[in-house]
């Protein structure tokens, strides 16, 4: 049996701690995450491994778009398999046309059986609309802001020019 703690990224906390059955698919993760927040589990969503630094890595999406039998997809991949040990992570995207994004951690591995998942926190309400994402870049390079910044009068004189015969 896994604990998984799963925060959604809003800004009030809204947070689910699941038990779960850690032999089971990540899509049927996806489905008991979604379900524990009060969607409907029908939008394309994909998980993404995460260092203890929250920053993103590989992609495990809900489909395999590759060729049959080549490529991660949440059916193809147990849980067990993704997180190893306690204290992993897995950075969670649902719906990508509001990109909500949880993040979900093994808080605790036991020998227990469970045989369906029950969520034993509940904290917060899940808001009606998705937070507005910022992306950022961590660092921007000022190395080339002088080749934007370099004066290029070849144009100039554009309106003069007889474009009529090509």
């Amino acid at each position: 049996m896994y604990k998984v703690r799963a925060i959604l990224d809003v800004e009030e906390d809204v947070i689910r701690t699941l038990i779960i059955n850690e032999n089971l698919s990540l899509e049927k993760l996806h489905f008991d995450i979604t379900n524990a927040f009060g969607f409907d589990g029908k939008e394309m969503a994909s998980f993404y491994r995460s260092d203890e630094e929250w920053n993103q890595g590989e992609e495990i999406p809900l489909f395999n778009m590759m060729e049959i039998s080549q490529g991660l997809s949440m059916a193809n991949c147990n849980i067990k398999e993704v997180l190893l040990k306690k204290e992993d992570k897995l950075i969670y995207v649902y719906d990508f046309l509001h990109m909500w994004t949880f993040y979900v951690e093994l808080i605790e591995i036991s020998e227990d059986l469970v045989s369906e998942t029950k969520i034993i926190l509940s904290v917060g309400e899940t808001p009606k609309e998705a937070p507005a994402k910022v992306f950022e870049s961590n660092s921007i390079s000022n190395e080339f802001d002088d080749d934007f910044n370099d004066p290029f009068d070849d144009f100039e004189n554009l309106d003069n020019l007889d474009l009529d015969n090509f």
